[in-house]
């Protein structure tokens, strides 16, 4: 796979969704550590000099929810935080900047694919500079992550993002593969929503839990786990917004994953109940009328009720998280973890 949260007084995350709850109870602990991956962040793009450094900083300015570097933080704070020592706070920053590096990165070479101009109601890298700084943006930031990562001199934290970016690209293949189709397995679907997006969640944990102070491989296995099925949840329920919309909350047109050929959740259970559906071919949105054609086969799918049993199939997920949260932490440090399996769900309402 070739691979922006106004900031205020809560680090970022106030009034977005169901996140602004787990900054308030993580209090100024949390708000903290928040501020500092913000600013490292805005150093690391920075590093890389004009005229990519511009492109680069544009991508991960704070207008998104950086919730997979709060995962970081909140797996390591649940594992009993970082070492008190400078090093161990730089290792947990460290960590969370490079899963948001990896995060934007995916963001920026999905945009190329796809031929998307805008990205949350702003143009991509690739509308403002073209096709190869695009590219060359998006390379920027993977490698930029690895170079932030390594410099914790742990293995086992590079292992756990480079399995996660490869299982991005798997699953960007395999979304290719699928694009069009007459037809997909449910399955085959929740494979590919746990490779692109999943995947990145689980590392997210994994690397919070390998930097804290009692860091063990049971923990960042369990802490993973939850975070994997988070991120499944997380993706299911972004593929229902898509086809429910509206605009003004989804900062896209109903409908744009189908205009690009993808073959989500909502339509797979929709083709199953309504025969004519089953019959739709995605590449007949093309053309100058695609948008309002698009909508119109979202009106349709919500008719069938998919979009409800998408919700239930996702909320089952969320569930399933909240039973995994490993038993062995100490108590009251899984509460904030399952504050985001709320905000996952708080996003669809």
């Amino acid at each position: 796979m070739m691979v922006v949260v106004s900031e205020t007084a809560t680090g970022g995350f106030a009034g977005v969704d169901g996140l602004d709850a787990i900054m308030e109870r993580g209090g100024e602990r949390l708000r903290g550590w928040m501020r500092r991956t913000e600013r490292h962040l805005e150093r690391v793009t920075a590093e890389a000099g004009t005229p990519l450094a511009v492109h680069a900083n544009a991508t991960v300015n704070p207008a998104g929810k950086r919730l997979r570097p709060l995962l970081v933080v909140l797996a390591a704070e649940s594992a009993g935080g970082p070492p008190e020592t400078d090093e161990g706070a730089e290792r947990l920053v460290r960590a969370a900047v490079a899963v948001e590096l990896v995060h934007s990165a995916t963001l920026v070479h999905d945009d190329v694919i796809d031929g998307a101009l805008l990205r949350r109601g702003r143009p991509t890298v690739a509308a403002v500079a073209g096709r190869q700084v695009a590219v060359a943006t998006g390379d920027l930031l993977f490698s930029r992550a690895f170079a932030e990562l390594a410099r914790n001199e742990d293995v086992e934290q590079l292992w756990a993002l480079s399995q996660a970016s490869s299982a991005l690209a798997e699953g960007e293949l395999l979304q290719r593969e699928d694009a069009y189709a007459a037809h997909v397995a449910v399955e085959r679907y929740l494979r590919r929503c746990e490779l692109k997006t999943a995947a990145l969640f689980e590392a997210a944990c994994r690397l919070g839990a390998l930097t804290a102070v009692e860091a063990s491989k049971g923990l960042a296995d369990g802490l993973g786990a939850f975070a994997r099925r988070i991120g499944l949840a997380f993706q299911m329920l972004d593929d229902v917004l898509d086809v429910s919309g509206p605009v003004e909350r989804t900062g896209k047109s109903r409908g744009t994953d189908l205009l690009d050929g993808t073959v989500t959740l909502p339509f797979i259970l929709a083709r199953e109940r309504e025969p004519e559906l089953a019959a739709f071919d995605l590449s007949s949105l093309e053309g100058p009328d695609g948008p309002r054609e698009a909508e119109a086969l979202c009106e349709r799918i919500a008719a069938t009720g998919a979009l409800e049993e998408a919700r239930e199939r996702a909320l089952a997920v969320v569930a399933e998280a909240k039973a995994e949260l490993p038993g062995m932490l100490p108590d009251g440090r899984s509460a904030l973890l399952g504050l985001v399996a709320d905000a996952v769900v708080e996003r669809y309402r």
